[in-house]
């Protein structure tokens, strides 16, 4: 896929590499030494080896890496979903690995949004079912939660089609219902792995630009794992994951 690369931040200021000891300083999530391998027959496969970073307030990142290479894992990682062999990750103050499941869950289902390859909507329900799901999860959706998923709705183009079941839109637009459904909860921190790898260029291209203007608008932190150089360029700055570790790509 051809994507536009961004040389700009949100504000139109050049961004500019930070300075050593700054990132770490100004850290909204960090990974520490995160280390994860699994049993495959007889043999140990290290996925994750002492992988480690900082990633400040607002920052939209994206996670480049070669297919298999542990982008997946890493992010279930962040996300509390599996838990690392050692290691930490520090998101807002709190760290997600001495939580227990529970916790996890819950810590999950309040501040983070997922955006995935496959859409994963839930058949069964419509279009505004599927957005209002986390806040349902969450304990109810009250008026304003509900100004805020209409709102959502309608900056994705489909408030029109808020009764329709999934099956009856097309790949991009169930795309554009998982980026609401990922922010409707006001979380965090968004995930989004491989958000493209289901869609034809042109659509990859109106897909990635509005994920990428909605989280911007909301302040939120982004993390993206992608094979895909191009789509990586709308991101603020791009780690590559190789051997198991995290290293900045243009260092």
């Amino acid at each position: 896929m051809i994507f536009k690369r961004q040389s700009e931040g949100a504000n139109g200021l050049q961004l500019r590499p930070a300075r050593a000891g700054e990132a770490e300083a100004a850290a909204f999530i960090r990974i520490e030494g995160l280390s994860k391998s699994y049993r495959e027959g007889d043999r140990t496969r290290v996925v994750l080896h002492e992988a480690s970073a900082v990633f400040r307030p607002g920052e939209f990142v994206a996670i480049i890496g070669k297919s298999g290479s542990g982008k997946s894992t890493l992010l279930n990682l962040i996300s509390g979903i599996d838990r690392p062999d050692s290691g930490a990750v520090w998101l807002d103050g709190q760290n997600l690995v001495a939580l227990d499941e529970r916790q996890r869950t819950l810590f999950r289902r309040r501040h983070i949004g997922f955006v995935f390859q496959f859409f994963n909507l839930i058949p069964t329900l419509t279009v505004w079912e599927n957005v209002v799901l986390p806040l349902e999860l969450g304990g109810g959706v009250g008026p304003e939660a509900r100004e805020r998923a209409e709102s959502l709705l309608d900056a994705v183009g489909l408030l029109d089609r808020r009764e329709t079941f999934p099956d009856r839109l097309s790949g991009g637009e169930q795309q554009r219902v998982a980026i609401a459904r990922a922010l409707v909860h006001d979380p965090l921190l968004v995930l989004a792995d491989e958000p493209t790898g289901n869609l034809d260029d042109a659509t990859g291209v109106r897909v990635l630009e509005l994920l990428d203007r909605l989280t911007r608008q909301a302040g939120k932190n982004l993390i993206m794992v992608t094979h895909s150089d191009e789509a990586a360029g709308y991101a603020d700055r791009v780690l590559c994951l190789q051997a198991g570790r995290l290293e900045d790509c243009d260092g």
